[in-house]
């Protein structure tokens, strides 16, 4: 069993960063398990993305260009990730939980028949040893995620089956690039002696792409709401105060479901994985399938009438009051004191 491989993700021409978060991970991961990382990138002029990925840590890029491959089609990406993983037989693969990578890893793992576990929130290395048979496993791969609805966290581990197989969300790891880039190797694939014409029985006609007008994951600053913010119409005080400190507006489940705030918006283990510089968490009660998705957060102010709140407990600041005081008089100090 061999090395790390990293499904590279692109999409108008930049790599996800959900790849450049896998990346950074996996320099870590391959440190423990004295391997390497490999990135696979396929496309269309996907070539140009090497000295970046060289810079975050890939030792070994294998690169697959073809003009019909300019955007993701099912079959084809996955006979090439597939052949790919097939010949190279690495002990890890990992791909983003995006649309894609969701709908690629899964594809892969039927053929390799090596199991997958969806979403994950963290990854690390460890052992295992079985309670009946005392048998012992070496280094396996944690793939950590929440699950039944959020209320634990499960490890799991693939100690039979190669490559350990994992989708992971956006955002809950690191995206750092290294110092001194990586001097490493390029392979390139032969795509002519994989793809089959009957991989492009699905042809795209026209796409439509719509930007994204909420972009919780990059703001620096987040001002969340939770259910505890009453209503609506109080949540607007929370954008009041977004647009004093030049931040986005953030909500928790409870909030989107009772209307309080768009789908888009939501923070947590079913919205998105955040960490700003400064998350203030306004009428949120700290249940863990929030603060999962917003506890690597630089700082975290939270604002609660109730003082036994479990957000008090993650947060840098604690405050204990109501909103409707709280905020007002936050909005007021910050433009006295920005003139």
């Amino acid at each position: 069993m061999n090395n790390i491989f990293i499904y590279i993700e692109t999409e108008g021409g930049k790599i996800a960063d959900v790849s450049l978060e896998l990346l950074t991970k996996a320099r870590s991961l391959a440190k423990e398990l004295s391997c390497e990382v490999e990135a696979l990138i396929i496309g269309d002029s996907v070539a140009q993305h090497k000295e970046e990925l060289f810079q975050y840590g890939a030792q070994t890029i294998h690169i697959a260009e073809d003009k019909r491959l300019k955007h993701y089609l099912t079959l084809p990406y996955s006979s090439i990730v597939i052949s790919v993983l097939k010949k190279e037989n690495p002990q890890i693969a990992l791909f983003g939980a995006t649309s894609v990578g969701r709908d690629l890893a899964p594809r892969v793992s039927s053929a390799l028949v090596s199991g997958l576990t969806a979403d994950c929130t963290s990854l690390e290395i460890g052992d295992h040893k079985e309670v009946k048979s005392g048998k012992e496993y070496k280094n396996l791969l944690y793939q950590i995620r929440p699950a039944f609805g959020g209320n634990i966290i499960a490890t799991i581990i693939n100690p039979d089956c190669r490559p350990q197989m994992a989708t992971v969300r956006e955002g809950v790891m690191k995206k750092e690039p290294l110092d001194v880039a990586v001097k490493g190797k390029v392979k390139v694939i032969d795509t002519a002696a994989i793809l089959k014409d009957e991989d492009f029985v699905v042809e795209i006609i026209e796409r439509h792409i719509e930007e994204r007008k909420i972009d919780i994951k990059g703001s620096p600053i987040i001002i969340a709401g939770g259910f505890g913010v009453g209503s609506k119409e109080n949540f607007k005080l929370l954008y009041d105060l977004a647009a004093v400190l030049g931040a986005e507006v953030g909500a928790s489940r409870a909030a989107v479901d009772a209307g309080f705030a768009e789908s888009a918006r939501q923070i947590g283990q079913t919205g998105v994985t955040v960490r700003p510089k400064l998350y203030i968490a306004v009428g949120i009660s700290g249940q863990i399938q929030h603060t999962a998705g917003m506890d690597q957060s630089a700082m975290i102010i939270s604002i609660n009438n109730d003082p036994a709140a479990p957000i008090h407990q993650i947060a840098d600041f604690a405050i204990v009051g109501d909103l409707n005081e709280i905020i007002p008089r936050m909005i007021k100090s910050y433009k006295l004191n920005s003139k």
